[in-house]
C-alpha cells in the first residue's frame, strides 16, 4: 500500500497544502479493511451513495491518499470508534460531510481554506420582534376567544360545568347563577342587530321557571311567542309547552288546558296529550279525560316497522335491513316508542280508577281503547295492573284469577303472569304451588331473571341451598342487575356456611344500593357471624343513620356493645330500643338486670312491673318487684307483692318459702300458715319427683345420649340461646344463693335475636316483576324487591 504514498519535497517555499498531511493518529485509514463495523457500513447504508465528487481548478495538483508519517495507530472497531465531531486529544474530528469537512464552492474561487468558519466572524444579534401590530392583536384576541369557547363547550358536555364560565349566559344558567344569566341576556336583548331575541326571551323565561316566578316566566315566554316568526311553528309549539308546564306547575289548570288543547290541534304530540290528560284528572273531569287518552293514543308514532323486514331473499337487501337494524335511527325509534307506551301505560293507570264507577270498569274501557289502537300489545300489561289493583285492596282471589286468566296468551304475557302467581303462592306459604308457576315461568321465558330467582326461591325454602344458589346464579347471568337474584345468593351463602362469598355478594349489593337497611344489616350480621365484632357494629351504625327508630338494630348494638364489656354504651342503646319499642321482652330483662348490678332498685322495679304486664303467666316478673321493694328496704310493699303472687301462683314453693321468711323476720301470725302449705307443696313435689326417677330408671341411658346430643347443639348458636341464658343466670345470681326467688323460673325467656327487618333473613326476597305497595302506579307486573310475609 506505501508504495503508491509519494511525499512532498522539502522546501521552504511557502506551500499552499503544507502541514495538510499531519493528523491524529486516531485518523489512520490503514487498518479499515479490518475493521468488520467499517466494512458492513459500506457493504449497507454506505455502498449504495453515490460517489462524491468535487471539481479542482486546472492549477491544482492531484493529491493522493494522505498518509501520516511517524508512529501508526490503528482505528478502534465500531464500539470504540469516537463519535462524528467528537473530540478527542484536543483534536476535532471533521465532519464526514462535504460542506463540514471545508470543501465549498468558496474554495474553488481562491478564498483561504477555512473549515472551522472563522473567518466569517460572530454571528449577528437576534431580531429584536416587532410590536404587534392591531391586526395581529385582533387575531390573537379572537383566537383566544375561541379557544374559550371550545373549552367552555367540552367542559359543559363533560360535566365540569364550573371550569369555564365564558359560554355567555347558558353556562351561567347551567351553574345556577341566574342573575348573571338574566343580566348577560338583558345585554345581548338589548342590542337590536341580534335578530334571535325571542329565543334568548325563551331561555329567560326558562331561568325564571327554575326560581318559581311562574308570572314573569310566563310574560316572557308570552314576548318569545311573540317575536319568533310564524314560519317557525316547531319553536313556537315548543314555547307553548312550557307555558303549559309553567301553568301546572302554579296550578293553573284551566289555563294549562287552553296551552295543551291548542297544541294538540295544531301539530299533537306525545308530551301534549299526556300532560293534557294529568290537567283534566286534576280537574275531575271524566269525559275529558276519556277524550284526552283518546287523543294521546291517536298520536302518530311515524315509525316503518315493514322497512326492518327484509322482503326478499336478495343479499344485497338483506345485508341493508340487517345493517339498520340497530342503527343510530334505529334505536331512537325505539325511544321515541318506550316513551309513548310509558305515557300510555301511566295515563290509563291514572284515569282508570275514577272514569267509571270501579276501577275495573274504568280498567276494562282503557283496554278495549288500547286493543282499537297502535298499542295493542299493551292491553295484557294493562291486566296486569289491574291484578295489581286487586292485590292492594287486597282482593288475591280477584288478582289470581285475572293472572290464570294471562296465563293463557302468548310466552312473554304467559311468563310475567306465572310469576307474579308464583310471588302470590310463596307469600302465601303454598310452596308447591310457587313451584309450579315458576316452571311455567321459566319454561315460557328461560331468560326471565324473576322468574329464576322465585324458582330459587322455592328450592330455598326446601332446603336445597345448593340447587338455590344455582337459579340465583342464572338469574344474574341473564340480568347482572338483578338485586334480589344478588341479595337471595347472599343469604343462600350464609346457609351454606360460606360467609366470604356471602360477605362478597352483599358488598357488591351495597354498592348498588348505597343506603338499603336490609344490606347493610346482612354485612353486619355476617361480620358478626365472623366473629369481628367491631366491623358488625360499625356496619350497624350505619343501618342506625338510614332507621334512626328502629328498635331491633338498637338492641342489636346494645348486645354488641355488652358483649364487648362496654356497659355503658350498651345501656344507651338498650335504652333507646326501649323508648321506641317498649314490649321487648329481652330489652326489658337486661335494663332491669343493669339497674340491679347498680342497686337502682327503684329504676328496675318499672321494668319488672312492666314485663309482668307483657307476660302475666310468668312468675319470675313477680317476684324480681318484690325482691326490688324488699331490697330497697320497702318491706311492707314486697309482703304485699308476695302475697298478691301467691294468690296468682298458690303451688309456686319459692314464692311461699319467702313469705315464710319474710312473715317470720317481720313476726306476723301468717308464717305458721304459709309454712304448712310450704310442708305440703314441698311433699307433693317429693313424690312427683320419685315418680318421674322411677320412670327414668329404664330409659336413662337414651335419655343420657338424647341429653348429650341437646347440649351439643345448643352451643352452636351464640346468637339464638347465649344472651337469654347470661342474663337468665345473671338474675338468678344478683341476689344471693339463700333468695327463695332464684330459681322461680322453670322456662327461660327466648333471647334470640329478631331481624329488625322482617323474615327477609331467613327467607329470600321474591322477584315478582313488580311492587305491590308501591306509592306510584306500577308497571308490568309485581314487585322487584317484594319481601315474603
Amino acid at each position: 500500500m506505501m508504495q503508491n504514498v509519494h511525499l512532498a519535497p522539502e522546501t521552504d517555499e511557502d506551500d499552499l497544502y503544507s502541514g495538510y498531511n499531519d493528523y491524529n493518529p486516531i485518523y489512520d485509514i490503514e487498518e479499515l479493511e479490518n475493521d468488520a463495523a467499517f466494512q458492513q457500513a459500506v457493504r449497507t447504508s454506505h455502498g449504495r451513495r453515490p460517489p462524491i465528487t468535487a471539481k479542482i481548478s486546472s492549477t491544482a495538483v492531484t493529491r493522493p491518499i494522505a498518509t501520516g508519517y511517524g508512529s501508526k495507530t490503528s482505528l478502534a472497531s465500531s464500539i470504540g470508534r469516537p463519535m462524528t465531531g467528537a473530540i478527542q486529544d484536543g483534536v476535532t474530528r471533521p465532519m464526514t460531510a462535504v460542506r463540514a469537512a471545508g470543501f465549498t464552492k468558496a474554495a474553488l474561487r481562491g478564498s483561504a481554506f477555512d473549515p472551522l468558519g472563522q473567518s466569517r466572524g460572530p454571528a449577528p444579534p437576534l431580531e429584536a420582534k416587532k410590536k404587534d401590530s392591531p391586526e395581529e392583536k385582533i387575531k390573537q384576541l379572537e383566537k383566544e376567544v375561541n379557544e374559550l369557547v371550545e373549552e367552555s363547550c367540552i367542559a359543559s358536555s363533560c360535566g365540569d360545568l364550573k371550569l369555564v364560565l365564558f359560554n355567555l349566559a347558558s353556562q351561567y344558567s347551567v351553574n345556577e347563577m341566574y342573575a348573571e344569566a338574566l343580566n348577560t341576556y338583558q345585554v345581548i336583548v338589548k342590542n337590536k342587530m341580534f335578530s334571535n331575541a325571542g329565543i334568548l326571551k325563551m331561555n329567560m323565561g326558562n331561568i325564571y321557571l327554575k326560581q318559581r316566578n311562574y308570572s314573569k316566566a310566563i310574560k316572557f315566554y308570552r314576548m318569545a311567542l311573540d317575536q319568533v316568526p310564524s314560519v317557525n311553528k316547531q319553536m313556537r309549539i315548543k314555547i307553548m309547552q312550557n307555558i303549559g308546564v309553567t301553568f301546572i306547575q302554579a296550578g293553573q289548570y284551566s289555563d294549562a288546558i287552553n296551552s295543551y288543547e291548542h297544541i294538540m290541534s295544531m301539530a299533537p304530540n306525545l308530551k301534549a296529550g299526556y300532560n293534557l290528560t294529568i290537567c283534566y284528572f286534576a280537574v275531575g273531569d271524566r269525559e275529558k279525560m276519556k277524550k284526552a287518552f283518546q287523543k294521546l293514543i291517536a298520536v302518530p308514532l311515524e315509525i316503518d316497522e315493514d322497512k326492518y323486514i327484509s322482503p326478499s331473499d336478495d343479499p344485497h337487501t338483506n345485508l341493508v335491513t340487517e345493517a339498520i337494524k340497530n342503527d343510530h335511527l334505529r334505536q331512537m325509534e325505539r325511544e321515541r316508542k318506550a316513551m309513548a307506551e310509558k305515557y300510555i301505560m301511566t295515563s290509563a293507570k291514572l284515569i282508570a280508577p275514577v272514569i267509571e264507577t270501579s276501577f275495573a270498569a274504568g280498567y276494562d274501557w282503557c283496554v278495549e281503547v288500547v286493543k282499537a289502537s297502535q298499542y295493542v300489545e299493551l292491553a295484557n300489561d294493562l291486566e296486569i295492573n289491574k291484578a295489581v289493583t286487586y292485590l292492594r285492596q287486597k282482593d288475591y282471589n280477584q288478582a289470581v284469577e285475572i293472572l290464570k286468566m294471562l296465563e293463557k296468551k302468548d310466552s312473554r304475557v304467559k311468563s310475567a303472569a306465572a310469576t307474579n302467581l308464583s310471588a302470590l303462592y310463596y307469600m302465601g306459604k303454598d310452596f308447591a304451588q310457587a313451584s309450579s308457576y315458576a316452571d311455567i315461568a321459566v319454561n315460557s321465558d328461560r331468560y326471565n331473571p324473576a322468574a329464576l330467582t322465585n324458582k330459587g326461591n322455592t328450592v330455598f325454602a326446601n332446603g336445597d341451598y345448593e340447587k338455590a344458589a344455582e337459579f340465583y346464579k342464572e338469574a344474574l347471568r341473564n340480568d347482572s342487575s338483578c338485586t334480589e337474584a344478588l341479595y337471595n345468593i347472599g343469604l343462600t351463602y350464609e346457609k351454606l356456611n360460606r360467609l366470604d362469598e356471602a360477605l362478597d355478594c352483599f358488598l357488591k349489593l351495597h354498592a348498588i344500593l348505597r343506603n338499603s337497611a336490609e344490606v347493610l344489616y346482612q354485612i353486619a350480621n355476617i361480620y358478626e357471624l365472623m366473629e369481628n365484632p367491631s366491623q358488625a357494629i360499625e356496619w350497624l351504625m350505619q343501618v342506625v343513620s338510614v332507621v334512626p327508630t328502629d328498635p331491633q338494630v338498637l338492641s342489636k348494638l346494645g348486645e354488641l356493645y355488652d358483649h364487648e364489656g362496654d356497659k355503658s354504651q350498651a345501656f344507651q342503646y338498650y335504652y333507646e330500643s326501649y323508648r321506641y319499642f317498649p314490649c321487648n321482652i329481652e330489652v326489658i330483662e337486661w335494663l332491669g338486670a343493669y339497674y340491679i348490678d347498680t342497686q337502682f332498685w327503684e329504676k328496675a322495679i318499672q321494668y319488672f312491673e312492666r314485663a309482668s304486664l307483657i307476660q302475666p303467666t310468668q312468675v319470675k316478673w313477680q317476684l324480681m318487684v318484690a325482691s326490688c321493694f324488699r331490697r330497697s328496704g320497702n318491706y311492707q310493699k314486697a309482703l304485699d307483692t308476695y302475697k298478691d303472687t301467691h294468690r296468682k301462683f298458690p303451688e309456686n314453693v319459692e314464692c311461699l318459702r319467702f313469705l315464710v321468711r319474710l312473715c317470720t323476720d317481720l313476726g306476723l301470725k301468717d308464717a305458721q300458715e304459709y309454712a304448712r302449705k310450704l310442708k305440703r307443696l314441698e311433699k307433693m313435689k317429693e313424690i312427683r319427683e320419685q315418680r318421674i326417677k322411677s320412670g327414668r330408671d329404664g330409659s336413662g341411658g337414651s335419655r343420657g345420649k338424647r341429653e348429650g346430643s341437646a347440649s351439643g347443639d345448643s352451643g352452636q348458636n351464640y346468637s339464638a340461646s347465649s344472651k337469654g341464658e347470661r342474663l337468665s343466670a345473671r338474675l338468678r345470681a344478683l341476689p344471693g344463693t339463700n333468695e327463695p326467688y332464684e330459681s322461680s323460673s322453670n322456662k327461660e325467656i327466648d333471647a334470640s335475636y329478631v331481624d329488625p327487618l322482617g323474615p327477609q333473613i331467613e327467607r329470600p326476597k321474591t322477584a315478582a316483576k313488580k311492587r305491590i305497595d308501591e306509592d306510584d302506579f306500577a308497571d308490568e307486573e309485581l314487585g322487584d324487591d317484594l319481601l315474603p310475609e
